[in-house]
């Protein structure tokens, strides 16, 4: 069931607790009780479905849940006040330390263990302030109250110091944990309760005030149950990733409003009451409130001075930065920095990895996925587990859990890569929490002093006349240089290898090959034209072996240069390199048997065509191609011969399709058409006419002839506009094909969607039933019509469905036959059926031993060994094949099986009966029912039915029972529903039959004690 739906059904069913306990009070102690067991329910519910890191604290939370309702069931006249606490009373107050403590081990879960002064000192104002209107409104009169003993003033006393408590971890909570729908479930709940306990306090002293305890705790169970239903409990148990802000709005109006708590309580009680009852209290909580604020605006100026000090640090740094000539410098101005920008002596460490350059350096699949989320987020600094780091920074952190981890990166990098490096730091998660904006700051700078030391290196390394020989002399691309008339004036010794002689001299245009040339003095004229280096440009030439190779071009304007004084052309053979991409690319997007397109390049060209059809509003239509019995082929013929078969099918789609359109082969045999640039729907199903029309012919293979026989689901863009809904529409319409029978196409209807939505599901929970055994066997008479005595019983079965109940078979079956499943549910039917009459035959008389009917279908008779598993199952049981009769179908009479009769006539001979179910529904030949092994025909119940009242249909039944008779096979007519039935049945010789008249199915208990009672249970 979905989160939101859970979430509804428990918060409807909450409130109808409410209304409930509000409005029967005679009902308020089962209902209290059922509304807290609800609350438990939930919470388990939501451990298990949302699977929280830690479970706890949400495990603490039912203790607290349970621990209310034991003490409000205890307590059951329902007041907190007597001479001695009662044991209810005791348990309610158990229950507040107790979440109390729920709700700090969320705060320490959810900060990771960092230290809020701030918070701490904000909850402890609110608090303050609250504490102040609890004592004058609550805890002082009850006091002052004469008439309460002592027991009864402190009693009277625990509940609001309770309510306090929780009240204040909840406003540390709320500060700690950000906006989460489960926080404020819990919340809503505290204060629920907090206004329950005001109710209920006040109630003795004040009717008015009577109302709010209505609804008892009933709130705080529901805002428990669903806070657990909610997603966000998860989150509830896992650090936050980012520090919460300092100070707001919100809590500055709050700590304002606790400040003037006191001031207004006076001014209430000097103008109601002409006097101020417990002045010293009111005066205490109000300084310690004042000390509170002034605490808090002194850590206010603590964390300023912090600041200032971060930003000192910071400029130090930078100072230090630009100083550094290497990378081990930089390296301890870092260190020194993030020293300074951490609290004095808290144990850290930094690794400042940089990153790989050369192209050759192993790098591991992890440390390149690192690398790539690094490019993408910049700078931002993200905390990170110490094992998900690289294992060669994580060794030197193993002793911290975290590790916050800010890549360092220059966007516009000259080199290209902007990933310079990745700094690491170690420590306590707290205190990496509240590092790491001034980190990403340090990382920008760190990331601009390596970038300079490298680009210093590099120009130092240039300038080197021998550095500069040496890597022309030895690299194997060919550097040109090329003067304002295109001429070749320097080459690289390699260019003679490539281009097979030597340039100088030549023009480069006559280098490249005709086609490219326009193209190069394009590029050429670019250049000189100051619109930068020309990089990674193709262009074909005639190598040395008077063969065509491929040629990549980089081209810079270094005419500037007095040692260079013209263009720079760098070529680089890369035939070999680009024709593999062509071969990897045309292997990425076709399928390698059969040439077609395959499912990424089919999906792509789908998306254009939308694209397109959007823009001109023409009509775009999918079609999925499944080959039907395939198996079939692959099963007999073998894999070699399916491959052909499936290479002749990819030709004939194809070339029933058009120009414009696609065919795709989307695995196995599978295919599917793009049809496109069509202006009615109509053209969509004549491609799929063309394309049976294309299967019809046999195909030959390997000198014989084979029949391709598909069926097609059909959809076009008036019944979707987006690339997922066309392709699971037409995959609904060629189910639906599938189902209609062979050889045809079916269109997508809106109505399918639901009926196979609720089909998979039903197949769903069937293969879970089936895996769990969520079956059931009824057993209905077969009873001689002339002594009305039960001779065999049909074993009917049923699924015990866990929300539905019991399931008859024609709502299941054919979902079963479908997926499969009934072979293995039959399996289980014939042994639960054979243990169950052999029960029966140990303690019936021999006189009175039934046999068992077994409806078998076809695919359990086509499955390999089924004769064996019958002789297993007869021997299992202990029972002779005597005992066991099988029913089939008519279908099975249609075909051409050989295997199947022989298997039958295998069981015949073993003393199994074979019965054809259902007789006269189908197209049997009468021919069968002579040369076949079969032993009784059952009459279908609509024969039956109709029987009364039709002179036809009485004739009919007359007929069956008569070529039964001359065929020497046993007849049972089903469905006989009245005594009328039965007579006629009798009169016209019909031997045995069975329905409700005798008996409806029952279960194997009642099937024995049926057996004992020979008269009909209907005429009973």
């Amino acid at each position: 069931m979905p989160t939101r739906l859970t979430t509804a059904l428990f918060g409807i069913w909450m409130a109808a607790l409410g209304v409930a306990f509000a409005s029967q009070p005679g009902w308020q102690q089962p209902v209290s009780v059922l509304a807290g067991g609800s609350a438990v329910l939930a919470v388990v519910l939501g451990m298990r479905r949302h699977d929280p890191a830690r479970r706890g604290p949400w495990q603490l939370l039912t203790v607290v849940v349970v621990l209310s309702v034991a003490g409000t069931a205890a307590d059951v006249s329902g007041s907190r006040y007597a001479d001695l606490p009662t044991v209810g009373t005791a348990l309610l107050l158990i229950g507040y330390p107790l979440l109390a403590l729920v709700l700090y081990w969320f705060i320490r879960l959810r900060t990771g263990g960092r230290r809020d002064r701030g918070s701490l000192l904000d909850a402890l104002t609110l608090t303050s302030g609250v504490a102040l209107l609890a004592w004058t409104f609550v805890i002082g009169p009850n006091l002052r109250d004469t008439e309460l003993s002592t027991t009864e003033q402190w009693v009277a006393v625990a509940f609001p110091v309770g309510d306090l408590l929780c009240l204040a971890v909840l406003t540390l909570l709320l500060t700690a944990s950000g906006r989460l729908p489960a926080v404020g479930w819990l919340t809503v709940g505290v204060l629920a309760l907090l206004l329950s306990d005001v109710g209920g306090s006040l109630v003795p002293l004040r009717d008015d005030v009577g109302f709010l305890h209505t609804f008892g705790r009933i709130p705080l169970y529901a805002a428990v149950g669903l806070a657990a239903l909610s997603a966000s409990m998860a989150t509830l148990t896992r650090p936050v990733a980012t520090p919460l802000a300092e100070l707001g709005r919100v809590r500055l109006a709050l700590l304002a409003l606790a400040s003037l708590v006191a001031p207004a309580v006076l001014i209430l009680q000097v103008s109601t009451a002409g006097e101020v009852p417990d002045l010293e209290v009111v005066a205490a909580l109000s300084a310690c409130t004042f000390l509170l604020v002034l605490a808090r605006m002194a850590g206010v100026m603590a964390s300023h001075r912090q600041a200032l000090a971060r930003e000192r640090g910071l400029r130090e740094a930078s100072a230090a930065l630009v100083s550094a000539a290497d990378a081990d410098e930089v390296g301890n101005a870092v260190r020194t920095a993030v020293a300074q920008l951490l609290p004095a002596d808290l144990p850290h460490r930094v690794v400042l990895a940089m990153a790989i350059t050369e192209p050759e350096a192993p790098v591991s699949p992890e440390a390149a996925a690192q690398s790539d989320v690094d490019r993408a987020t910049g700078t931002a600094a993200r905390l990170v587990a110490t094992r998900d780091v690289d294992w060669a920074v994580a060794v030197r952190l193993t002793q911290f859990n975290m590790v916050l981890r800010c890549p360092l990166v220059l966007q516009d990098r000259p080199t290209g890569d902007p990933l310079v490096g990745v700094l690491h730091v170690g420590g306590p998660t707290w205190a990496l929490l509240g590092l790491q904006r001034a980190l990403e700051v340090l990382a920008t700078q760190v990331a601009l002093a390596l970038e300079r030391i490298a680009l210093s290196q590099e120009v130092t390394r240039r300038n080197s006349e021998a550095y500069f020989r040496t890597l022309v002399q030895n690299t194997s691309d060919v550097i040109l240089i090329v003067d304002e008339e295109d001429r070749v004036r320097y080459a690289s010794p390699s260019a003679g290898h490539v281009l097979g002689g030597d340039p100088v001299g030549t023009s480069l245009p006559d280098l490249i090959h005709p086609g490219d040339r326009l193209r190069l003095a394009g590029v050429l004229a670019a250049v000189r034209g100051g619109e930068g280096p020309q990089e990674g440009l193709d262009f074909r030439a005639v190598g040395r072996r008077r063969t065509e190779v491929m040629l990549e071009m980089h081209c810079r304007d270094l005419r500037a240069d007095h040692t260079v004084a013209g263009l720079v052309v760098t070529l680089r053979d890369v035939t070999e390199r680009r024709q593999l991409e062509r071969e990897l690319t045309h292997q990425a997007f076709h399928d390698s048997l059969t040439g077609l397109a395959n499912r990424v390049l089919f999906a792509d060209r789908l998306q254009h065509a939308l694209a397109r059809g959007a823009r001109d509003g023409s009509v775009v239509g999918v079609l999925f191609i499944d080959l039907d019995d395939f198996k079939i082929v692959n099963d007999t013929l073998g894999h070699a011969t399916g491959d052909q078969l499936l290479i002749a099918v990819a030709g004939r789609i194809a070339g029933a399709l058009r120009a414009d359109d696609t065919a795709a082969r989307l695995g196995g045999d599978e295919f599917a058409a793009l049809v496109e640039n069509v202006q009615d729907p109509g053209a969509v199903e004549e491609t799929a006419s063309r394309i049976l029309a294309a299967l019809a012919e046999p195909i030959i293979i390997d000198g014989g002839p084979l029949q391709a026989v598909a069926s097609i689901g059909i959809t076009t863009t008036p019944e979707a506009d987006t690339a997922d809904a066309l392709l699971r529409q037409a995959d609904l319409a060629l189910y639906v094909a599938k189902g209609a029978g062979k050889n045809q196409w079916r269109r997508y209807q809106s109505h399918l969607h639901s009926a196979m939505v609720e089909r998979l599901e039903l197949r769903s929970a069937l293969d879970h039933a089936v895996n769990e055994g969520h079956f059931l066997l009824q057993y209905q008479p077969i009873v001689d019509l002339e002594t009305d005595e039960a001779v065999g019983f049909e074993a009917l079965v049923r699924w015990h469905h866990p929300q539905r109940g019991v399931i008859a078979p024609d709502e299941f079956i054919e979902v079963a036959e479908e997926s499969g499943l009934i072979v293995p549910m039959g399996r289980w039917v014939l042994d639960q059926a054979l243990h169950t009459v052999a029960q029966w035959r140990r303690i019936l008389p021999r006189a009175r031993q039934p046999y068992v009917s077994v409806n078998v279908s076809v695919r359990q008779f086509r499955q390999s060994g089924f004769v064996e598993q019958v002789k297993a199952s007869l021997e299992y049981a202990g029972v002779p094949a005597r005992a066991l009769m099988l029913e089939i179908t008519e279908t099975l009479l249609m075909g051409d099986d050989e295997q199947i009769w022989a298997d039958l006539a295998v069981l015949q001979e073993l003393g199994v009966k074979i019965a054809i179910d259902d007789f006269g529904t189908g197209y049997s030949s009468l021919g069968y029912l002579r040369q076949r092994p079969i032993d009784v025909l059952k009459i279908d119940k609509t024969f039956i039915d109709d029987m009364l009242g039709s002179e036809q249909q009485l004739a009919l039944v007359a007929g069956i029972v008569s070529l039964a008779r001359t065929l020497q096979l046993t007849v049972v007519a089903e469905g006989i529903e009245d005594a009328g039935h039965r007579m006629i049945l009798a009169q016209l010789g019909c031997p045995l039959g069975q329905g409700y008249y005798y008996s409806e199915p029952l279960d194997a208990t009642e099937a024995l004690a049926w057996l004992r009672n020979p008269l009909p249970l209907a005429a009973a």
